[in-house]
């Protein structure tokens, strides 16, 4: 049974345990669903000409028991009848049929186990495809949720940067605005103190400046000019 041997990991197949060692739930659900349909089409196909087989072999074995019930039957007629040469010859012939008996009723008991086997492996079979067909949906949302999310991770982690980069701007920024600070009191450091006598001296220019004016305006309207 070369079948049974081929098809032996499906049998202890587990759907969960594939899943959780595969990277891509999503895309391991399509793959092994895939895979299943054409195992369980072809485990169908055998189970289907190992189970002929076992109706053919008891089929068999039904005849050949009809048979000796047959013969029997006749043995005791002819024996009833008061024939024992003609029972003789029916019961010679029910041992003929009991002969094939062991062989027929092993040839049976084969046919049936082989075809438990491969029904066990084919309700197997069928039960991990209903199971997977039930979560595939479930599968594929909580993938596109993952990926989903994962983008969203990746945009923090660039804003993120973004933020990093701003700081460091700042950073810049507030020590551009102390070397400024820094030259410009050295500048004015450099322009030394202020002349104080010069500083009184356009005091009073600006002083004397401001009488001349007065005394323009005062003759232009003596003058009539204003």
């Amino acid at each position: 049974m070369g079948i049974l041997k081929r098809f032996k990991d499906i049998m202890s197949a587990n759907v969960n345990s594939l899943l959780d060692k595969c990277e891509n739930p999503a895309k391991m659900v399509d793959e092994y669903l895939r895979q299943l349909a054409d195992q369980l089409a072809e485990v169908k196909k055998e189970t289907a000409g190992i189970m002929a087989e076992e109706k053919r072999t008891k089929r068999l074995v039904d005849e050949n028991n009809e048979q000796i019930a047959k013969y029997d039957s006749l043995a005791r007629k002819a024996l009833t009848a008061g024939n024992e040469d003609d029972a003789k010859v029916f019961i010679a012939k029910k041992q003929s049929f009991e002969a094939r008996n062991a062989d027929l009723e092993e040839a049976y008991n084969a046919a049936k186990a082989n075809s438990e086997k491969m029904r066990r492996m084919h309700d197997k079979l069928t039960n991990d495809v209903a199971e997977l067909q039930s979560k595939r949906a479930q599968i594929k949302a909580k993938t596109a949720v993952a990926k989903t999310q994962q983008k969203i991770n990746d945009i923090t982690g660039n804003a993120d940067k973004v933020n990093d980069v701003m700081s460091a701007f700042e950073r810049m920024e507030q020590k551009a605005d102390s070397m400024l600070d820094k030259a410009d009191a050295e500048a004015e450091l450099n322009r030394g103190a202020k002349d104080e006598a010069e500083e009184l001296a356009k005091k009073y220019g600006s002083a004397e400046d401001s009488g001349v004016d007065d005394a323009l305006e005062k003759m232009k309207k003596e003058m009539g000019l204003s």
